[in-house]
């Protein structure tokens, strides 16, 4: 005989439900598992299987090679990421310690517990069933055996009646083994809200990861920003005047300084000096040497005209021009005055200049003028200085340098501060020391 259906067409709809559910924990569970990386029996060996950790490891050692201290910026930066790793994975391994918590393990409960009940309510309804088809054979061949002619009757009516009380029982039981299965199904399938509770608890555990993490990150990002901006061996080239010379702790930029020096012991009578253009190559070492904080003068103080370049290109490579934006249009004007005018115009001019423009501009004219003096045989008289020199101190904002328009007026106005030096910078001899 065929298989009894005793599932309503609810029951199956609920059993399908079921079988739905269960494949998409089975999968959710197995996906989630994969992503974790943290496996191992302690926390130290969970914490070694993080990326985080090795990268830590990582910049922890290059940082012992480099050096902490001042002498090494990226050994600092090294160690500051390093930790900033470090804090990463504990927050990483937290995490997963979280997920496998509040969300693996109640999601493993499902199949340890609410599915294991599930199949066995099946499996005891399909026997249950079996032995209720089995007695309903029986039960028919009883009653076709009592018809035939021949046949006792009594006794016949009385086996049909034993069976008959087997099959009521059966399918009694049937009914109890159903409605059974049907509980547990419908109390799986009313579960769905703790279901959800587990994604929740996912999310909210991903939300609580990213901003511990983030908060580790911010907390070592500003020590970073310092140690950077803090950096006093970073590029000169290029680099704001103030913020080198704040940096550094210097008054006088050392580029300008440094050359200033070396000039002054060796570079006096060199004919032609801030004219004649030093080799380039030299020049390019010279200021890869500066901005490597790594500069002996000693090794060029027989080579004026590369020292004499690397300082012009120093005041040329500034962000903003020695004499400043904000004065451009000031000086511009002082220029088209007379001889007998530009030198009282001027020196209010000057005198606004930030202090650091200032006193660097102070340090250079003073060099200027002791140049000056020895014309004779450097042949830089006030006027070929200016010529030279006047284009890196002044430009407009918005060019790169000065153009063939305005260099003339440039040129003015530094000859007549040249040629004045006392007067825009009274005060005696200029102190020329080198301290590097």
């Amino acid at each position: 005989s065929e298989k009894s259906e005793v599932l309503t067409e609810d029951l199956l709809t609920i059993e399908k439900r079921v079988d739905i559910v269960k494949q998409v924990c089975q999968n959710i569970s197995k996906k989630l598992s994969s992503g974790l990386q943290a496996q191992g029996d302690t926390v130290e060996k969970r914490l070694k299987k993080l990326p985080e950790t090795s990268l830590a490891h990582c910049l922890n050692e290059a940082s012992a090679l480099l050096g902490t201290g001042t002498e090494s910026l990226l050994g600092q930066i090294c160690q500051l990421c390093g930790e900033a790793q470090n804090n990463l994975a504990r927050e990483q391994l937290q995490y997963e310690i979280n997920i496998e918590k509040d969300v693996l393990g109640p999601l493993q409960s499902i199949f340890d517990v609410d599915l294991p009940a599930i199949l066995k309510a099946r499996k005891h309804l399909t026997k249950t069933t079996l032995d209720m088809d089995s007695a309903k054979g029986r039960h028919t061949t009883a009653v076709r055996q009592s018809q035939l002619p021949g046949t006792n009757i009594a006794n016949a009516s009385a086996k049909v009646d034993q069976i008959k009380e087997e099959l009521e029982e059966a399918e009694s039981k049937v009914e109890y083994v159903k409605d059974s299965l049907a509980i547990e199904m419908s109390n799986f399938i009313a579960k769905e809200t703790e279901h959800s509770q587990k994604l929740l608890a996912l999310v909210e555990a991903q939300a609580a990861y990213h901003e511990k993490a983030l908060q580790a990150i911010q907390a070592v990002i500003p020590k970073m920003q310092r140690s950077i901006e803090n950096n006093p061996t970073k590029p000169v080239f290029g680099n704001c005047l103030e913020e080198h010379l704040r940096v550094t702790g210097r008054d006088i930029a050392v580029v300008l300084e440094a050359c200033v020096v070396t000039l002054l012991y060796t570079g006096m009578n060199e004919e032609g000096l801030f004219r004649i253009a030093g080799a380039a190559s030299k020049l390019k070492k010279l200021k890869a040497c500066f901005d490597a904080n790594i500069v002996d003068m000693e090794e060029f103080r027989h080579d004026p005209h590369t020292v004499a370049g690397t300082l012009k290109q120093y005041l040329r490579e500034l962000p903003e021009p020695l004499l400043t934006y904000h004065l451009y249009v000031e000086f511009m004007q002082a220029a088209t005055l007379s001889k007998e005018k530009i030198v009282p115009a001027l020196k209010p001019i000057i005198e606004k200049l930030p202090p650091p423009n200032y006193n660097n501009f102070r340090y250079l004219i003073k060099f200027l003028e002791k140049l000056c003096k020895s014309s004779d045989q450097n042949k830089m008289t006030p006027t070929n200085i200016a010529i030279v020199i006047a284009p890196n101190l002044l430009w407009s904002d918005g060019e790169n340098a000065p153009n063939m328009l305005t260099t003339g007026s440039l040129s003015t106005i530094i000859e007549a501060v040249v040629s004045n030096a006392e007067y825009f910078f009274p005060g005696g001899s200029y102190m020329f020391i080198f301290y590097f």
